[in-house]
């Protein structure tokens, strides 16, 4: 690269990397490839994540291919409000920000009293200048710092994720119809007397989807996605829509949920629970024996669930062997075995056209009455949720395309191809590995997979494909799923959970009523509510992985002084991240390794000894011990066994928990865990984001 710059003008997003340094990501680009050094005294007093304008000042010398930037302005601030702990210095008393990247802030008296050792949030009244120090004003007090429950509610106030709904939402959901009038069934199809069920996780009560199979006269499958009209229930514009709007999508964490509606319509008119009508968008496919799609048909319809099944006892019938069971379900077991079959055919002609099979699983935080977690399983997918994710994907790609190929306003989700900066990285990390990347297509990616599979290695390999990946998000426009190798695809089977999908009910319906006037304003509002959704689930998706860290970490409290099998997940200059088959993950700090003087290579991911040649690499299988887990930040972290003594916290104790009420004995609760960021078909109860 040239050595001469234009010392030009850009704006961008700053991101701190402490010591008074970080980096300038600017408009429209993604980090680490376009970004910008920003050296130490040329920030300009911009914090973490605001945005700025910069201009370009010359070279990096420690990475001559990336300019340098000084900030010359803040154009928009990004933490009007902080969460933090309250600490006393002498007579003061100062916000230490949960965000490490952000600057402590001196806090002000305000209506609320600041105290030492709470969790607290404090609005920002003045970002400092090179003389004085932040200033805040205390808005929430969260209770003592450390605790999980103090943490947990900080995080959702930090990312704008609220438990009450406003009172005009609440009073139009309470006021909503809880059964189905004769009125409302007027040009619709009726499927009351047809076979139709509801497969969900046991503890689910917001039940949006629901199947149907049987076979034409030409002997094709006739498949029937029947969702949920929430929109008939939200109308544009309203309070209640304004409220999903904001919220853009339910929270799943641990054993609770934040909806994106009140439960009053979400487990109530439109949940589609079995033996009631409900009033349905109806999508059905047409398909040959192998999969194939040969006809399709939108329909505003109304059902009535046959069963309410869960995944649990689904498996268990396609299994066989239980004959209680069989017996009990004998009406719906062969359309269920039908379901099975047909499933396997939608499976084999996705995975041939390049959709990616990542080996993915969900870790699941089981909690006690009081929600305290008290253990945390993996578990993998059954036959029954294939069925699901499988069935919704087909529906979601068909309405996709019905939707562009008629040029109707839409929100699709889309997922691009990797950059080649994504692509080669991966190269360089699996070429060690001896595999050699051919190129970023899904077939290239999915031969990677496929080389480790049923190895020690195959989960790494799969998390390093899945990294490689780049984002998913919502857009007006369609742009295709490259993890799918779906050239159409939209979300419109979680309606209860999922913004998009209700816009995307509402094209439909304006769609099939012929409403020229409705699909003029969806038209605009397709491109705002794409932006927000987007937004909303980055938002979401990090709250909830914050979250779960908490839980994870109390729950390792129990295990302190432990060996547990592990696998290197993450390599950094600082030392390794080690993640337990549960999906628990914890630091081994690099001081903590055998004696040595340590390399770090950020191509291949890698730590490896000057002296003894010892290499750790991404995905390497090790032992672990637990030493330490902090249930107020969700650290948690490891040593290797016959290390426990090295530098760092005294081994064998935890950080100090603060006293919680006392969990009562009882039958745990089933909660969810951290799960794969590429996809959810089904919302969250199929466990991935597609």
């Amino acid at each position: 690269m040239s050595k001469t710059i234009q010392k030009e003008l850009i704006k961008g997003t700053y991101q701190a990397a402490g010591r008074g340094m970080g980096y300038l990501i600017p408009q429209g680009q993604r980090a680490k490839e376009n970004d910008c050094f920003v050296p130490q005294g040329c920030a300009g007093g911009a914090w973490d994540g605001d945005e700025v304008e910069a201009q370009l000042t010359g070279w990096d010398p420690m990475r001559p291919d990336r300019p340098t930037a000084k900030v010359i302005r803040v154009i928009t601030r990004s933490n009007k409000k902080v969460t933090g702990t309250v600490e006393r210095q002498g007579r003061e008393l100062w916000l230490r920000p949960d965000n490490d990247r952000l600057p402590p802030v001196k806090l002000s008296a305000g209506k609320l009293r600041a105290r030492a050792g709470q969790k607290m949030a404090a609005a920002v009244t003045s970002f400092g200048t090179a003389h004085l120090p932040p200033l805040g004003a205390v808005k929430e007090d969260f209770g003592p710092a450390g605790s999980r429950r103090a943490s947990v509610e900080a995080i959702l106030y930090q990312k704008d994720i609220c438990r009450e709904f406003p009172p005009q939402a609440l009073s139009q959901a309470q006021g909503a119809p809880q059964t189905v009038s004769e009125a409302e069934l007027a040009g619709r199809l009726d499927l009351r007397e047809k076979t139709v069920i509801t497969i969900d996780g046991a503890s689910s009560k917001d039940l949006d989807d629901a199947v149907s199979l049987e076979k034409d006269e030409k002997g094709n499958w006739v498949l029937g996605v029947h969702i949920a009209d929430v929109s008939h229930y939200v109308p544009y514009g309203s309070a209640l829509d304004q409220e999903a709007w904001t919220r853009g999508t339910s929270v799943y964490f641990a054993d609770q949920v934040i909806p994106m509606l009140p439960v009053e319509l979400s487990n109530g008119i439109c949940s589609l629970n079995p033996g009631v009508d409900r009033l349905t968008l109806s999508c059905f496919v047409t398909l040959t024996a192998k999969g194939e799609p040969v006809g399709h048909e939108l329909k505003e319809s109304v059902i009535r669930s046959t069963e309410r099944m869960t995944y649990g006892d689904c498996n268990t019938l396609l299994k066989g062997g239980d004959k209680a069971l069989e017996e009990r379900y004998a009406h719906i077991l062969p359309m269920l075995r039908d379901m099975a079959k047909l499933a396997r055919a939608l499976q084999k002609r996705r995975f041939a056209r390049g959709s990616l099979d990542l080996e993915t699983q969900e870790s699941y935080i089981l909690c006690d009455d009081a929600g305290a977690p008290v253990d945390v399983v993996a578990r993998g997918q059954g036959e029954s949720e294939k069925i699901i994710e499988d069935f919704m994907l087909i529906a979601n790609e068909t309405v996709a395309e019905h939707l562009c190929k008629l040029q109707k306003p839409a929100v699709y989700r889309v997922h691009e191809k990797p950059s080649q900066e994504k692509v080669d990285a991966l190269r360089a990390m699996l070429s060690p590995l001896g595999f050699s990347l051919k190129d970023g297509s899904s077939q290239s990616y999915q031969k990677a997979v496929d080389a480790f599979r049923d190895t020690p290695r195959a989960a790494a390999v799969s998390m390093m494909v899945l990294r490689s990946l780049m984002k998913a998000r919502y857009a007006p426009e369609n742009l295709g799923h490259f993890g799918l190798s779906a050239p159409y695809y939209c979300h419109f089977t979680s309606p209860i959970r999922r913004y998009p999908d209700l816009m995307v009910h509402r094209s439909v319906h304006a769609l099939l009523e012929k409403d020229g006037k409705a699909e003029k304003v969806l038209q605009g509002a397709c491109q705002r509510a794409a932006e927000q959704s987007s937004q909303r689930e980055l938002a979401a998706q990090s709250a909830e992985r914050d979250i779960d860290k908490l839980y994870f970490a109390e729950y390792m409290t129990a295990h302190l002084g432990e060996t547990f099998a592990a696998a290197v997940s993450g390599v950094t200059r600082f030392g390794l991240f080690a993640a337990l088959p549960s999906g628990v993950e914890g630091l081994i700090p690099v001081e903590t390794l055998p004696e040595d003087r340590y390399v770090y290579d950020e191509v291949h991911l890698t730590l490896s000894g000057e002296r003894t040649g010892r290499e750790f690499t991404f995905g390497m299988p090790l032992d672990v011990v637990c030493v330490s887990a902090d249930p107020g930040t969700g650290r948690v972290e490891f040593r290797l066994p016959g290390r426990e003594e090295a530098p760092g916290r005294e081994p064998g104790r935890s950080v100090k928990v603060p006293r919680e009420p006392k969990a009562p004995k009882g039958k745990p609760r089933k909660g969810r865990g951290s799960r794969s960021a590429m996809h959810v078909p089904k919302g969250r109860k199929s466990g991935k984001r597609r």
